[in-house]
């Protein structure tokens, strides 16, 4: 293991940076990184949120400058001023935060900036056809005039990876390309990088799901801080080894000790819930106080359609929840959050935030009737609520500052604040700690574990299925809109829950 490469050992057939700094004013977000990546070879680059490996790969495609140093692409100088450089280079990226235009479809989404012509015109026969084929490949069956805004984030993400795929580019950034795919859309995915490999492409491939790298990567770079701290000549490492090079620490544990849930009657009662789309059917289960449950299933299964109905944002068609007893109408979120039903969203940027707001207008949004009980909104009382969240739920940044100045992890963690700040009596978390890191993901199972233990019941969805068998007491297994079974935390292994998710 060495933490640099040979500065005078340039791979004139791939991709080279020497010396690469960014500096934004007196903040360095990147120092001195040297990095190779040789054709046909896939570079695993790993690091905790604000580490610097969004920031590289941004370099890379042209988005971002670098204050200093250089970089060669097939022997030659490389330095592009736009993407539009990099991609006409052969180089694209994935983003970790998709850039899909929602009221485009999927084949113009895929085909953006460099629409075929025929005769003058958009050839959208051959158009259709190509993104049909690569989504196929991905196995998203769906057709390429299907608006974007029309699919869920899982199907978005595909597209995401299509467009890049369909580039035709030598080298592929990945940033994160899985974090909303469930094992069967990553195994698709897997597959077409295998295949380009073979054919030369090389990657570099970014993702917080350390379980990938092993599969996926020839070779291992370490960032944090902004430096190169690590490289592995094969992808074959321990977790343990990773992790504590990422976060600069030994870590003793990734799952907090979850403690025994009360032994009193349900806290909420789901019964032969059924959706109005036929996303769920005949869906039930119960939910004690202090208890963690969770909710496995492939992508496609319902969960976060389940999720949403019970939360109210979704209509049903029948079966009712019942929460202390009382029977909520499901009219509308209204009704649920009166009964203390909070839901944190899959997507938190489109769904759980306000970015060009402040964290501490988005921690008061919903929370009026605390920042200020009389009525009266201020200021000073706004940032004094924000304060005691910032606070109890360790989020690194100031009331003052804009979410969207926030790392991943942080945004999440306001995310869940400001749900959890009204004093809920169910807390159902969709995707808790998606696209965030291993650091991160941590402080986040501490604060789940800790509503448990203040007596709320928790539910869980999540596509990384370690997480949900490390959190849960007990796991049901949804398929194809069903509920396949209830496991106990003794029981609930990745053999278990595969089989009945795939039932």
């Amino acid at each position: 293991m060495t933490a640099s490469q040979d500065p005078t050992d340039r791979d004139v057939s791939g991709l080279s940076l020497r010396g690469i700094g960014k500096k934004y004013g007196p903040i360095t977000v990147l120092n001195d990184v040297n990095l190779d990546v040789r054709p046909g070879e896939a570079i695993a680059l790993l690091g905790e949120n604000g580490a610097g490996k969004s920031t590289l790969a941004s370099i890379i495609s042209g988005l971002v400058q670098p204050t200093i140093g250089s970089m060669t692409w097939r022997g030659q100088d490389y330095a592009p001023d736009a993407p539009a450089d990099a991609l006409s280079a052969g180089i694209g990226l994935i983003h970790q935060e998709m850039r899909l235009l929602r009221d485009l479809s999927i084949a113009e989404n895929v085909f953006v900036g460099r629409l075929p012509t025929r005769r003058g015109r958009i050839d959208r026969e051959f158009m259709n056809r190509r993104a049909a084929e690569q989504l196929h490949r991905l196995g998203l069956d769906a057709s390429p005039t299907t608006l974007v805004r029309d699919l869920k984030v899982a199907a978005q993400q595909q597209v995401e990876i299509a467009k890049a795929l369909t580039l035709k580019a030598r080298l592929l950034v990945f940033d994160e390309p899985t974090a909303a795919l469930g094992a069967e859309e990553t195994e698709r995915l897997f597959e077409q990088i295998g295949r380009l490999k073979s054919e030369g492409v090389g990657f570099i491939y970014i993702s917080h799901r350390l379980d990938e790298i092993a599969r996926i990567a020839d070779r291992v770079v370490v960032l944090r801080d902004g430096q190169l701290v690590a490289t592995h000549d094969t992808a074959q490492v321990p977790v343990k080894t990773l992790v504590e090079e990422m976060v600069g620490r030994p870590l003793d544990r990734m799952f907090p000790e979850m403690p025994a849930p009360s032994p009193s009657a349900p806290l909420i009662e789901v019964e032969g819930l059924t959706s109005s789309d036929g996303a769920f059917a005949d869906v039930s289960f119960s939910v004690r106080p202090g208890e963690i449950f969770g909710v496995a299933g492939i992508v496609g299964a319902g969960r976060t359609e389940l999720m949403r109905a019970i939360s109210g944002a979704d209509p049903i068609a029948a079966g009712r929840v019942t929460v202390n007893g009382d029977v909520l109408k499901l009219s509308g979120p209204r009704d649920a959050l009166d009964h203390g039903v909070v839901l944190v969203p899959e997507d938190r940027k489109a769904q759980g935030l306000i970015l060009p707001q402040t964290i501490a207008e988005n921690l008061a949004l919903g929370n009026y009737r605390r920042v200020a009980p009389s009525g009266w909104i201020t200021s000073a009382r706004t940032l004094d609520f924000a304060a005691k969240g910032i606070s109890r739920f360790q989020i690194k940044g100031t009331g003052s500052q804009l979410v969207s100045e926030l790392s991943g992890g942080n945004q999440q963690k306001v995310v869940i604040a400001k749900s959890i700040l009204r004093e809920p009596k169910v807390v159902i978390l969709d995707e808790p700690t998606r696209g965030i890191d291993v650091g991160a993901r941590a402080a986040i199972y501490d604060i789940i574990a800790d509503l448990a233990r203040r007596g709320m019941a928790v539910i869980i969805v999540s596509s990384d299925l370690d997480e949900v068998l490390g959190l849960s007491h007990r796991v049901m297994v949804l398929s194809r809109g069903r509920n396949r079974g209830v496991l106990g935390r003794e029981e609930a292994g990745r053999v278990a829950v595969m089989e009945l998710a795939t039932t």
